[in-house]
């Protein structure tokens, strides 16, 4: 009697990074149906039950064509962190490959997809989304943060640099830990070895990616953006530092407060998410291996996953 033919080698996860609006999203669906495959979202607002049309979540309609990982995870008033990821994506993902399914992680937050690669063992790098809200909030507010949440570091940091609090503030905001407890880890800790993964990253013309933001930012208010804010605002928004930090729900704040209009508020969320894509793209292109999936305003998105797929 012949001996059974062995089983086929599992695909490893595959990663699929990019600049928001850059069309992650559509493809990442297309090829877990292709590859027998679920996706598991890396995007640390997506996380929060209600950050629903500004963090562009994945709609009923998709997750029941594909199931997805990740999100809607916790409630505004609970804090979410790059541990508590780690610790739920590593979990994902092999009950993903338990099933005999390929991972698919998918997403916009670089500093996620860093430390699901290398472990937290080093400094975080600096996270786009979140550097820009830091940058823009007023000195004597992250001081407060700082006081409050890490007080060894609040009195011995140059507090009349703002670099050094933002950067203190960010790291506590991305690990959910003190500034000061993790400075000694960092320097000891080895990083962890990077899991067998294929990594892509998509990309775009400046011109179509500006036009499909732009597109994008539009229907989003168009389907409801301002209610959202309004609803989630009853629902503690402004009390979780990191959710409010969200692209656009700072800006619409501050329109519900009363400081600019909505035609103005529009205009400068699109300012916003350019200025984000652009760091985005820096950051991935110096902190992620990626083999880069370079699509055209004709690009069909079949022809896409394919070329994914095949490799």
């Amino acid at each position: 009697m012949a001996n059974p033919k062995p089983a086929p080698p599992s695909r490893p996860p595959l990663l699929l990074a990019g600049p928001t609006a850059v069309g992650k999203s559509e493809i990442a669906v297309r090829l877990a149906e292709k590859l027998d495959g679920e996706i598991v979202s890396v995007d640390s607002m997506q996380v929060y039950r209600g950050l629903d049309i500004g963090t562009a979540k994945p709609s009923p309609a998709e997750r029941a064509r594909v199931p997805h990982h990740l999100v809607d995870v916790v409630d505004l008033g609970e804090s979410f962190d790059a541990a508590q990821f780690l610790r739920l994506a590593h979990q994902a993902v092999a009950d993903i490959q338990g099933r005999g399914r390929v991972p698919i992680l998918c997403g916009g937050t670089g500093f996620y997809f860093k430390a699901f690669l290398e472990g937290l063992g080093q400094a975080p790098p600096a996270d786009a989304a979140l550097r820009a809200a830091l940058e823009a909030t007023p000195l004597p507010e992250l001081l407060r943060e700082l006081a409050e949440r890490d007080p060894a570091t609040y009195e011995r940091i140059d507090r009349q640099n703002p670099r050094r609090v933002i950067r203190a503030v960010e790291v506590i905001r991305l690990t959910g830990q003190p500034f000061s407890v993790q400075r000694a880890n960092w320097q000891s800790a080895p990083p962890a070895p990077r899991p067998a993964m294929l990594q892509f990253g998509l990309a775009r013309p400046a011109a179509d990616l500006q036009q499909r933001m732009d597109a994008r930012v539009d229907a989003m208010f168009r389907r409801g953006w301002v209610a959202e804010t309004e609803q989630l605002l009853k629902r503690g928004l402004a009390q979780n530092q990191t959710a409010q930090q969200a692209l656009g729900y700072r800006q619409i704040i501050e329109h519900l407060h009363g400081e600019r209009s909505l035609p103005e508020t529009i205009q400068l969320v699109k300012i916003r998410t350019r200025q984000f894509a652009k760091r985005q793209m820096t950051w991935f292109r110096r902190q992620l291996r990626l083999t880069w999936i370079h699509l055209e305003p004709q690009t069909r998105i079949e022809a896409a996953v394919s070329r994914i797929a095949a490799v």
